[in-house]
Order: structure tokens, then sequence, then C-alpha cells
């Protein structure tokens, strides 16, 4: 997220100059496996942890970040996706959620782009 708010800033305070807005993508992969799919425990001894986050897996958690990162408009879109380390070599994977799809975010990257033709 880091990255997201220093680009915005720059973009901002036209560093770029008269640049168009920046198209900013976030892509994540996560191993299809028994930890990334079981739930994770937590711990609250400072403050609640959101309900979305309590019984949810690795997967889901990452999924729901993602979700949040175009939400909050930090990334112009994300996609996640999922493998096993037995069949990504093959090219196998996973998409959880079709809003987070590979697909999804090339339709708005390319959209993107078309404003500049």
């Amino acid at each position: 997220m880091g990255s997201a708010l220093d680009l915005w800033t720059a973009y901002r305070e036209r560093a770029y100059l008269a640049s168009p807005q920046p198209f900013l993508g976030y892509f994540f992969m996560l191993e299809d496996c028994d930890k990334s799919n079981s739930p994770v425990k937590v711990k609250e001894p400072h403050f609640k942890v959101f309900s979305e986050f309590v019984g949810a897996s690795y997967s889901r958690r990452y999924e729901i970040f993602c979700r949040k990162l175009v939400l909050e408009r930090q990334y112009s879109a994300a996609a996640f996706i999922t493998s096993a380390s037995t069949d990504g070599n093959l090219g196998d994977f996973t998409t959880p959620a079709q809003d987070l799809s590979i697909e999804r975010f090339a339709k708005v990257l390319v959209g993107h782009l078309s404003a500049f033709v």
C-alpha cells in the first residue's frame, strides 16, 4: 500500500508533470494448500478484529485485502489467483473471486489504455 500512496501523492503533486492519471494494478498469487485454506486464529489483546477476518483462511483474507485495495481507490484493479505447487509449473491456477480475476484486471487495464487512443 505504501507504493500506491507514494505514486498517488507524486501524481497529485504533479511530479510527472502533465501525465495522465496512472493505472495502478495489484496482482497477488497464493499457494493453494491446506495451510492457506485453513482458518487462521485471531488474537485480540488490544482491539477487536473485524468480523470478516474471524475464522477466515489466509486465502479469504487476501481476497478481502485485494478487494479493499480497489474499493479504497489505492489501486485501479487487483487480481488474486491461487495455484498448487504441483500444478503451478503447468500454468494451472484458480480464481477464488470473479471480481478479482485476471480477465477483469485486463479489461480494466484495456479500458484505461483506450482513453489514450
